[in-house]
């Protein structure tokens, strides 16, 4: 009796002194900020030190009714992070829609999620479940890009293998040959103009170093996590579907925005056509190919972009046009293609973007590099969600010193009982 005394005595000390500890809740980071929390529902508009707000059950974003299409099941995304879903603010952090206020509706689309920002300030205007997981189709080329530009001579002749054309039966191509020598400059307009995937293959190939394709996935990780795009992970380097990928409409914009800092990649994507040339050694000749993004046709102002299509993903997009003095890119993720395809929803959006005033903003597109500076790395689990204590200790004892003893207490006691027993019971046994 006695030993179930001191056991129940130091329960309640560790209860008590568990209660007594400042801030346990609290989520902290060396920088002094209140660092995110996981929420069931949208993140709460941001609210003074201190004073906690209640989540706000997430607005439904504006829908067009599409035709219903037998599809592929959904894959099922990863966990999610918490520290992912606030990566540019707090407000990201929804499902639903998130505009400033006092704003017109954005119009009706068809995408289960989208982004609109500003490609030279990186503020975000508007978006629509912004952090969701989606599977990102051909859009999933710009991320070879973002990652290869830098790596590849532009001007260098290369030959393309048997294996780079190993693509899904039916999938877009170029009409690349194998043993067919061409300069990188025409496997990137292939790429971007016709979503060509064994442009992709062949590019990643190229950027991989020895570990060849698989290293050029790689590097496409590894640049997505320098840029802040932490939802993002490549499997393949054309965007063909693979278990395990996804990206989000706000990682998209920080890619696009990545892309659009690059001359090479804003030449490209703006041009209209371009001829892939004869192959003398195989008997092959040249052939002119097109640029798919009607956006560069149709829109005053477009500063290109990129269309994606697979069954699982259905249809994605990613735009950018200029107004004013004014650069926008919008992302959509899940689109269907009635009433409108994707590029026009984009435009919509677009329209609709550039109708607000400047100073207009719901969260902002990060810094590369920004996001390792601040913290460190987040494991991409259900535990990194979990609310960690940072602050030091140096400064003399805290509660976690008194938790420990009690802990330590009840732990004795516990073995106090354990040591009368004269034989194990079936719960002491391995099930």
């Amino acid at each position: 009796m006695r030993v179930r005394a001191l056991a129940a005595g130091c329960a309640v000390l560790a209860a008590v002194a568990i209660s007594a500890t400042p801030g346990v809740a609290a989520n902290t980071v060396g920088s002094g900020r209140p660092s995110p929390v996981a929420l069931a529902a949208p993140a709460p508009p941001l609210s003074a030190p201190g004073l906690a707000a209640a989540a706000p059950t997430a607005v439904p974003c504006p829908k067009a009714a599409a035709p219903k299409v037998v599809r592929s099941p959904k894959p099922t995304p990863p966990p999610s992070v918490a520290e992912h879903r606030v990566v540019g603010g707090d407000a990201l952090a929804t499902p639903g829609l998130i505009v400033p206020p006092g704003v017109p509706t954005p119009p009706k689309v068809t995408a289960s999620s989208w982004l609109l920002a500003d490609l030279d300030t990186g503020e975000v205007l508007a978006g629509c479940g912004p952090h969701e997981y989606a599977t990102p189709a051909s859009v999933q080329k710009l991320l070879l890009a973002a990652t290869m530009l830098s790596r590849l001579d532009p001007a260098q002749v290369v030959t393309v293998t048997r294996e780079d054309l190993d693509i899904a039966p039916g999938s877009s191509a170029v009409g690349l040959l194998p043993g067919g020598r061409y300069r990188v400059e025409t496997l990137w307009l292939g790429l971007l103009l016709q979503s060509g995937n064994e442009a992709a293959n062949a590019l990643a190939r190229l950027g991989g170093g020895a570990d060849g394709v698989a290293g050029g996935v790689r590097a496409m990780n590894e640049q997505a996590r320098r840029l802040g795009a932490r939802q993002t992970r490549a499997v393949t380097p054309s965007g063909l579907d693979a278990p395990g990928q996804f990206t989000s409409a706000y990682d998209l914009a920080l890619i696009a925005r990545a892309c659009f800092a690059d001359p090479a990649f804003r030449r490209y994507v703006l041009t209209e056509r371009t001829r892939i040339p004869a192959q003398k050694a195989l008997r092959a000749k040249g052939f002119e190919i097109q640029n798919e993004n009607q956006l560069v046709y149709r829109y005053p102002g477009a500063l290109g972009g990129k269309t994606g299509f697979t069954d699982y993903a259905r249809h994605t997009y990613v735009g950018a046009a200029q107004r004013d003095g004014r650069r926008l890119v919008v992302t959509l993720l899940g689109a269907e293609p009635r009433p409108q395809r994707g590029w026009e929803q984009g435009a919509a959006l677009l329209d609709w973007g550039f109708a607000l005033p400047r100073q207009f903003s719901v969260g902002r597109l990060v810094e590369p590099g920004e996001l390792d500076a601040e913290s460190p790395v987040v494991p991409e689990s259900a535990d990194a969600a979990a609310p960690v204590d940072t602050r030091s200790t140096t400064d003399g004892p805290g509660a976690g010193m008194f938790v420990a003893l009690a802990v330590g207490a009840v732990a004795i006691a516990v073995a106090v009982v354990a040591g009368r027993r004269s034989r194990p019971t079936a719960r002491d046994l391995p099930e």
